[in-house]
């Protein structure tokens, strides 16, 4: 975008001067009918330096002022506001129509196709009194106290006098279309309400100091001066001891897997069947287990020697030492009475 340049007529405590106008080499309808419309004096317009003339003598006369547009403004602060059931009452007697009057600076219809617009010393005197008056009481009143609140006030007061001098309204040229008699107009097309946002945004509020970041410093907590044991961990909640808990008595819910091995010694020993070892069988899985009959002193003894167990005959073991017995026996002459033996049972089943 290029840079836009602006007379010293717009610069900031500028008095009021002729406006500058640039026009383009085929003027445009609307503009020479505007110009026929507001001149009472008929003026020949049939090139671009006839309308330039006219158009920058319309503008220069000193009736030549422009409603940018109507802002409504408290006329005390809001303490001092009168309250009234009615709100037309107090429209009446709080509020006041301040018209945002202005002149033409600046037309411009080659490079940025604008019209620019300044406002004038009532207008801008209006607005810095407002600002100093209402505007900056009920800001202040709104804000928290600090050291330097009266300093940025006063800054704050300072800054909108400066912002108002150097404020320049930019419309479309064609904002030319509602210039009356004497050069004065205002802005249509709805253009007032987009004046009416940019002179409101020349109100700053008053922005208090961020609040400060202060370290919190925690005292370092005090150790016990004793590192007994009964000084740690205390608390103070005495909790009740609780009582004294019997041994464990342990009831055994099978019998007692002695006396089962007892009987199975009985068994074995009356077997008579020394003479032949086979390996001890496999432990059983059916019993159930009791802590009765085992003892720390018992459960880490050395281990029984299984020798010493007389190992229980399978009937297939039995039969073959039965009929070995039986023909070692037939040489003492004994034969027949075995023979017997064998033939008695089996007639028997």
């Amino acid at each position: 975008m290029p840079t836009v340049l602006l007379p010293a007529s717009a610069a900031a405590f500028a008095p009021r001067a002729s406006p500058n106008v640039v026009l383009t080499r085929r003027v445009e309808p609307w503009l020479t009918a505007t110009l026929k419309r507001v001149n009472r004096v008929k003026r020949p317009l049939n090139n671009v330096n006839q309308h330039t003339r006219c158009l920058t003598e319309t503008l220069s006369s000193p009736n030549a002022i422009w409603t940018l547009c109507s802002i409504m403004f408290p006329k005390a602060p809001d303490s001092e506001l009168r309250r009234d059931e009615n709100p037309l009452v107090e429209a009446i007697f709080n509020y006041q129509l301040v018209h945002m009057e202005a002149y033409v600076v600046h037309v411009d219809m080659v490079s940025q196709n604008e019209v620019a617009f300044k406002l004038t010393p009532e207008t801008i005197e209006a607005l810095v009194d407002y600002h100093k008056e209402i505007y900056s009481v009920d800001t202040a009143a709104s804000t928290w106290n600090w050291s330097e609140k009266e300093i940025q006030l006063k800054k704050l007061q300072e800054e909108f006098v400066q912002a108002a001098n150097r404020f320049v309204y930019r419309a479309n040229a064609q904002a030319l279309e509602g210039m009356e008699e004497e050069g004065a107009g205002e802005l249509l097309c709805g253009r007032s309400e987009d004046a009416k946002a940019a002179i409101l945004g020349l109100f700053v509020p008053l922005l208090p100091p961020p609040p400060r970041i202060v370290d919190v410093v925690r005292p370092t907590p005090l150790l016990p001066s004793s590192t007994g044991p009964e000084n740690w961990w205390h608390s103070p909640i005495q909790q009740p001891h609780p009582g004294s808990v019997d041994s464990w008595k342990v009831v055994p819910s099978s019998p007692s897997t002695t006396a089962s091995t007892e009987s199975h010694h009985n068994l074995w020993a009356s077997l008579g069947t020394n003479d032949v070892q086979i390996p001890s069988p496999a432990p059983s899985h059916s019993q159930p287990f009791s802590t009765a009959s085992y003892s720390a002193p018992q459960y880490y003894s050395s281990p029984v020697t299984t020798a010493a167990i007389t190992p229980l005959l399978l009937p297939s073991l039995l039969a073959q030492q039965q009929c070995s017995a039986a023909a070692s026996m037939a040489g003492f002459g004994w034969g027949d009475r075995y023979q017997e033996l064998p033939l008695q049972y089996g007639t028997t089943m």
